[in-house]
């Protein structure tokens, strides 16, 4: 890999000079066929992302980044357009060798995907319906689901990697009756963190490495030297003695996220990506993968007049300020939250046995991630039918941890165990497990879209095919492996005419 550019110098710069930003709450324009309709631009634009470093370049939607927040309610259906106003040429380094992103295609073309919800295909973002600049889509969310934290990123084929990178991403929430009859911290006390890690240069400008190879430039993982929240870096929150709510999405290409506060308070988690948890769950230290989300509740009561770091392992990301003086805390943190049912193994029709792989190409050049052995043009090979449950047990051959992240649905993890890899790989699919299972952590018992599928183990989900037919798909959420190959599609099939 070529040496990278100065990068910037995150010693020099001082530390909590900046207010955390909060994303505005879109505004609809109006409606449509009675639908509220909203219209979030997708555009380039500079930002500050610290006092002492001059405005950086970003591709994002509307003016910021993150983007605009979405707030609706669950069943109530709205329409959004994204108008594509980007300039022409990208500004990170295209790889034609990957799939979709061929020479002779528009650079800063881009399609809008709403991580989590459950929607018609046709508004899913399907990786190849990418329009250019120019150009628009409009798609329809019906938000038919629980109160959750959502959001929203690209998923243009092939260059999904970089156009997160260069800013695209937003938060979607969906809210509803029964979380709000919980009490939990809300309006400022209810603050989004958006965790995104990108390499700064010494000027301020995203850098993107490539490889020595001047026609394949795609790397395998991208690490920044710098984490942005919210869009900035080292920022400040001021805070009452109360309790907040923090809602987390990690936004980050690649990097794991492991949380923790720096006095050792613990974080009270009360949800994960598909909504709330049975029941509160401490933890001193946060696991966060790239496409997760956590919903955690601090209580600052105890704190006064304190200063109190956020670190990601020793690595500090941002200061609370705790105001000295006591305040009423109206907000509650229930012993019980929504109950999450068990759904049961033998309601599953199929277990269908997956795995997570790498290809070593040839000499020099890059390895290829595939899913159960596959690459994204070969024909659709898992067809679920419509409100039928399924078991998909991911066996993940590779040293790496893999965030699988499935479209349309959400599922419960059933458990993660280890097999002998080698036994797999040389024995004719030999599947040998070596240990016992283990179930899911206690803040993993909700409903999820992204499982963490580690190495040398099975992952085993179980997912109910609700809500609509038609194409969808299933990849890794680290972007990079996405881009190159660990993505396929999966086709909700409408139940057999009897």
């Amino acid at each position: 890999m070529p040496p990278a550019p100065p990068q910037l110098d995150l010693d020099r710069l001082t530390p909590f000079v900046d207010p955390l930003p909060i994303p505005e709450v879109a505004k609809p324009l109006g409606k449509r066929a009675q639908v509220p309709f909203y219209k979030i631009p997708i555009q380039e634009f500079f930002s500050k992302i610290h006092r002492d470093v001059q405005p950086t370049r970003f591709w994002g939607y509307g003016n910021s980044v993150p983007g605009p927040t979405i707030e609706v309610r669950s069943g109530e259906e709205i329409l959004v357009e994204w108008p594509n106003r980007l300039p022409a040429k990208h500004f990170l380094p295209i790889d034609h060798n990957l799939m979709g992103a061929e020479k002779g295609r528009p650079e800063s073309r881009t399609v809008v995907h709403v991580h989590g919800a459950r929607v018609p295909p046709e508004s899913d973002g399907w990786p190849e319906n990418w329009y250019a600049p120019g150009k628009s889509a409009t798609y329809r969310y019906p938000n038919k689901q629980e109160a959750a934290l959502l959001w929203y990123h690209d998923h243009a084929m092939g260059i999904n990697r970089l156009n997160i990178c260069a800013g695209m991403a937003g938060l979607y929430v969906i809210r509803d009756s029964f979380e709000d009859g919980l009490n939990l911290p809300k309006g400022e006390c209810e603050i989004p963190l958006v965790l995104m890690d990108r390499m700064i240069r010494a000027d301020g400008q995203i850098y993107y490495p490539v490889t020595q190879l001047p026609d394949a430039p795609w790397v395998p993982e991208y690490f920044g030297n710098a984490v942005l929240i919210n869009g900035k870096l080292l920022p400040y929150l001021d805070v009452q003695p109360r309790k907040y709510r923090f809602r987390i999405v990690n936004a980050s290409n690649g990097r794991f996220y492991f949380l923790s506060l720096e006095n050792g308070a613990p974080f009270h988690q009360i949800g994960s990506d598909q909504g709330l948890l049975p029941a509160p769950v401490p933890v001193t230290r946060l696991t966060i993968a790239p496409g997760e989300r956590a919903d955690v509740v601090v209580d600052f009561a105890e704190h006064r007049g304190q200063r109190i770091l956020l670190q990601n392992l020793s690595v500090t990301l941002m200061q609370f300020r705790v105001a000295a003086d006591r305040v009423t805390d109206p907000s509650a943190l229930p012993e019980a939250l929504r109950p999450v049912p068990r759904t049961a193994e033998a309601s599953a029709i199929r277990t269908r046995i997956l795995t997570l792989e790498e290809v070593d190409n040839l000499v020099g050049e890059p390895m290829t991630h595939l899913l159960d052995g596959k690459r994204w043009h070969e024909p659709v090979s898992e067809k679920p039918v419509l409100d039928t449950t399924e078991i998909w047990e991911f066996l993940n051959t590779t040293d790496d941890v893999h965030p699988i992240h499935l479209h349309l649905v959400r599922f419960q993890i059933l458990d993660r165990r280890t097999f002998d890899v080698s036994a797999y790989i040389f024995n004719n699919k030999k599947l040998v497990y070596t240990a016992d299972a283990v179930p899911p952590e206690p803040n993993e018992v909700g409903w999820k879209d992204t499982v963490r599928a580690t190495p040398g183990a099975s992952t085993r989900i179980i997912v109910k095919f609700e809500g609509y037919t038609g194409r969808y798909v299933w990849h890794c959420h680290i972007l990079e492996h996405e881009d190159n190959e660990m993505m396929r599609p999966y086709e909700v099939l409408a139940p057999a005419k009897r």
